[in-house]
């Protein structure tokens, strides 16, 4: 009931034009907030944060005006995006949390409510791997192998593998990037970025 309620302000706020809306009006609301409030304490944060920001970019390249003012705009959306983004993920958490619980114990009878639409997202979820699996396999070999292994552990490697495979992949990607902007092109990233450090690339 909770997710037909929630469905259309949810398929609303998927659109990246309402969330930058969003964003925008949060953050003309915490400028417009009194100094002393929570509000204008939040938004001096911010701008501190978005200023030692623009200063550090300003060691790797020439920041102007014109620049400075489109990086400082830039950057205040980016950290009011991932703010929200971290609170709708710790709710999101605990609200799982708490459903679980209820779930468990039964809490004003939603155990069969929340059990029937996750046994729905399962079975809408094996539907694509059921469709290719060989007929010489039985189902009960296809699901220990791919989807529900024999001892309870989950078929992917733990949090922390998975994390680190990510990490090292993002990284790679980045230092492709940053190869090619240097090689390709006019923009020497990396002689700039070494500069900001103290080095120098010959």
């Amino acid at each position: 009931m909770i997710k037909t309620i929630l469905a259309p302000f949810r398929a609303v706020m998927r659109f990246p034009l309402v969330q930058f809306a969003a964003v925008i009006f949060v953050i003309f609301l915490l400028q417009a907030a009194d100094d002393n409030s929570i509000f204008g304490r939040i938004f001096e944060g911010l701008d501190k944060l978005t200023d030692e920001t623009v200063q550090w970019a300003s060691v790797a390249f020439t920041v102007k005006s014109f620049t400075k003012s489109w990086l400082t705009f830039g950057f205040m959306i980016a950290y009011v995006y991932l703010a929200f983004w971290l609170m709708l993920s710790i709710c999101g958490a605990v609200l799982r949390y708490l459903m679980d619980i209820a779930g468990r114990y039964n809490f004003l009878w939603s155990r069969d409510p929340i059990a029937r639409s996750r046994g729905i997202a399962a079975y809408r979820a094996w539907v694509p791997l059921e469709k290719i699996r060989p007929e010489h396999i039985s189902q009960r070999d296809w699901e220990e192998q791919f989807a529900w292994p024999p001892n309870n552990r989950p078929p992917y490697r733990p949090l922390g593998q998975r994390v680190m495979r990510a990490s090292l992949a993002y990284v790679f990607i980045v230092l492709v990037a940053l190869a090619g902007f240097q090689l390709l092109t006019p923009f020497h990233v990396l002689s700039w970025l070494a500069s900001a450090f103290g080095y120098k690339i010959g």
